[in-house]
């Protein structure tokens, strides 16, 4: 009879942050080399129907009448994905609800949003910190520059996406900056491993190995150190 299988409610969480098009899903890829690490992408098929409604789309076409509408959607949608527990003691996140927080502070700068709309979006955002089991232990900041990632965004071609501006990618860049980068902005809620999203996927490739050995070595130097590594799938 097979045993149970285990969850882990405090898995060592690691946060991929950057850009739209800064390699974030491709960088996550590697992760798939190893059997103890769950992978949870951005939850974009959400935002795509809600209830049949493409609120990521209307949030482009239309921003000062779905701002915040999508906001709060999207923060409670990565407060499920910070809160679930998972069959493996690894759990690797495209962005996190403390990333969302630079979507916000750009809804702030440019008026998207009013200002009571903003009282309770960071009204929710404080609840969450100090009521809902929300982790994060390594934070890998892709830095990329605007003019690239504005590139890739019209290769993949996302149909929501064709609305994008150069200029908002850069308003999104610099508060990535500010906040990991510079580390002036918001406080950080793990340690911040800067790497340089503009190489290309066979660049990337050395940069992975760097963060998987910086990643054990946040593990095995944390609180809850432990003898699990990074397995690699037969």
């Amino acid at each position: 009879m097979a045993s149970p299988q285990k969850f882990y409610d405090n898995p060592f969480t690691i946060c991929i942050e950057g850009n739209i098009g800064s390699g974030k899903t491709t960088f996550l890829s590697h992760f798939q080399n190893f059997n103890n690490a769950t992978i949870l992408q951005e939850p974009v098929d959400l935002w795509r129907n809600v209830a049949g409604v493409n609120l990521l789309d209307l949030l482009y076409k239309d921003p000062v009448n779905y701002a915040f509408l999508f906001q709060s959607y999207a923060q409670l949608t990565r407060l499920k994905l910070h809160t679930m527990s998972t069959p493996s003691p690894y759990k690797v996140m495209e962005r996190s609800i403390f990333g969302a927080r630079c979507f916000l502070e750009n809804m702030k700068r440019t008026n998207m949003i009013r200002d009571v709309e903003v009282v309770i979006l960071e009204k929710w955002y404080d609840w969450c910190m100090e009521n809902a089991n929300i982790r994060a232990d390594l934070i890998v900041y892709l830095r990329t520059t605007p003019e690239v990632v504005y590139q890739r965004m019209q290769a993949r071609g996302r149909i929501e996406e064709n609305s994008v501006s150069l200029e908002y990618l850069k308003q999104i860049h610099e508060i990535h900056d500010a906040w990991l980068y510079r580390q002036t902005l918001f406080s950080l809620p793990a340690p911040v491993m800067i790497l340089d999203g503009d190489k290309s996927l066979e660049e990337m490739v050395p940069q992975f190995e760097k963060c998987k050995d910086r990643i054990l070595k946040e593990k095995i130097g944390g609180t809850n150190a432990s003898s699990i590594v990074l397995n690699t799938k037969a």
